[in-house]
């Protein structure tokens, strides 16, 4: 690939507008846009995550391999019609939740985001993820979207939550418990 972005402002996006994939225009709030972006994000807080050191090297192999997930999926619903993720996609984050998860006492209580920096973080994560799953739920409204990509963050926001469970035990050794109806 050449330079794809020798020069990074180009003014086109001055007017609200900005490209699609395919070269169209859209709204920057249009519900396509609203959905990539929102998907961006959460590659970015996935990012947040592998930068705290001293990731077990599984997680970290995993973190990286969802990054350059999110980073296809963008690019499919970035460009109208293309279609790059596939229920193979879903199972493989399937098999590493189960993976993750064999390890962990059962989950009896709701459990607080935290436990660490990279627990906060893949906590951040995932929130993002859903919220990039309730975007592309509105896009799906509008316009066709694969089912796929629907599954994928709904999987990958579990993924999330099970893997920041995996590393408040590795950051501090434990989670920290809702206490239902706690008054200040």
């Amino acid at each position: 690939m050449g330079n794809r972005l020798s020069r990074i402002y180009t003014r086109t996006g001055d007017d609200g507008t900005t490209g699609l994939g395919d070269g169209t225009r859209a709204e920057k709030d249009a519900p396509r846009v609203e959905a990539y972006g929102t998907v961006d994000e959460a590659n970015c807080a996935v990012g947040l995550a592998l930068a705290t050191p001293a990731l077990p090297a599984a997680v970290r192999a995993c973190l990286t391999e969802i990054q350059h997930d999110l980073f296809d999926v963008g690019a499919e619903l970035c460009i109208p019609g293309h279609r790059v993720v596939s229920d193979a996609w879903v199972t493989r984050l399937e098999q590493e939740l189960d993976g993750f998860n064999a390890a962990l006492p059962p989950l009896k209580e709701f459990i607080l985001p935290g436990g660490g920096p990279a627990a906060a973080a893949c906590h951040l994560a995932r929130t993002v993820v859903r919220r990039a799953e309730r975007r592309v739920r509105t896009l799906a409204r509008a316009e066709p979207v694969a089912g796929e990509v629907q599954r994928y963050l709904n999987r990958l926001s579990d993924l999330l939550f099970v893997i920041a469970r995996v590393l408040a035990r590795h950051e501090q050794g434990t989670e920290v418990l809702w206490r239902r109806g706690r008054s200040a």
